[in-house]
């Protein structure tokens, strides 16, 4: 999945919806975790282009596990604090424990990630998701005529809407669905370059280091 695609969905609708204090904390640094990091912060930058914002900030961590704890809790917790207004959560249950600060602070709210996590709290706004239902089906239905191709890594991205916001069950008040749907088809027809977890010379890529400049990222040990 282009991960990245993702990510950029849920850092443009969140400065779209009018939050400009943005955080991103994801469970361990692997590939996917990391690109939805980079895309989350790549659109912020360009909604906030968009819109004519001359800054957003962006707290940036990797908690380095995929569990919640009181540690994670209490991180988020202070971040939504010091004034963050919202918080990707990208790393299986430390989405609990920010969805917990988010709760306890009356006003935090939080984007989940891979599936559609609106159920889990009210203080998810949108979620940053794998299309994986459809994936399968598409694989399924390929299958069936025919046309599975075998031995192939097939990358999902907006082109074949694999990847995307639960727009039915997001919570926007602002950023309606037709922004939605052109940005996507932006996306789709391949008109936004993305940087992932690597550049193309295939070295490793630092956050501080995304081609940003409205976005100011503080990277959280």
């Amino acid at each position: 999945y282009t991960e990245q695609q993702a990510g950029f969905l849920a850092g443009y609708a969140a400065v779209k919806e009018g939050y400009t204090k943005l955080g991103f904390m994801g469970g361990m640094a692997v590939p996917a975790v990391v690109k939805f990091g980079y895309g989350f912060v790549q659109g912020a930058e360009y909604a906030a282009k968009e819109m004519g914002i001359a800054s957003i900030d962006v707290k940036y961590n990797y908690t380095g596990d995929f569990k919640a704890t009181p540690e994670v809790q209490s991180r988020a917790a202070s971040w939504f604090e010091s004034g963050t207004e919202i918080i990707f959560a990208c790393g299986g249950a430390v989405g609990n424990s920010v969805m917990a600060a988010a709760e306890a602070s009356g006003t935090g709210k939080v984007i989940g990630v891979d599936v559609d996590q609106s159920g889990e709290s009210d203080t998810v706004i949108t979620s940053s998701m794998k299309m994986l239902q459809k994936s399968v089906y598409d694989a399924i239905a390929a299958y069936y005529n025919d046309a599975f191709p075998g031995g192939q890594s097939v990358v999902l991205g907006a082109e074949v809407a694999g990847v995307g916001l639960p727009m039915e069950t997001s919570k926007f008040n602002t950023f309606t669905q037709a922004e939605y749907d052109a940005i996507y088809q932006e996306l789709a027809d391949g008109k936004i370059e993305l940087v992932g977890n690597v550049d193309k010379d295939n070295n490793e890529v630092a956050v501080m280091n995304l081609p940003v400049s409205i976005v100011k990222v503080e990277e959280i040990a």
